[in-house]
């Protein structure tokens, strides 16, 4: 008997794809997420242009 584990991605927080040069918002959140021991990513939904920062959660 097999075991399926589907896995989602959860959106902790959302940036706009405009900000000032040098400034890196979305990273910066996930990186403290990350100090925080959450397996955050930051990915670009094109479709809002938006960075969004995920972690993925198991379903």
């Amino acid at each position: 008997m097999a075991t399926t584990c589907t896995q989602a991605r959860t959106a902790l927080e959302r940036f706009p794809a405009g900000a000032p040069r040098g400034s890196w918002p979305a990273e910066e959140y996930a990186a403290a997420q990350r100090a925080q021991g959450t397996n955050a990513q930051v990915v670009m939904d094109l479709t809002s242009d938006q960075f969004l920062v995920v972690t993925e959660t198991t379903q």
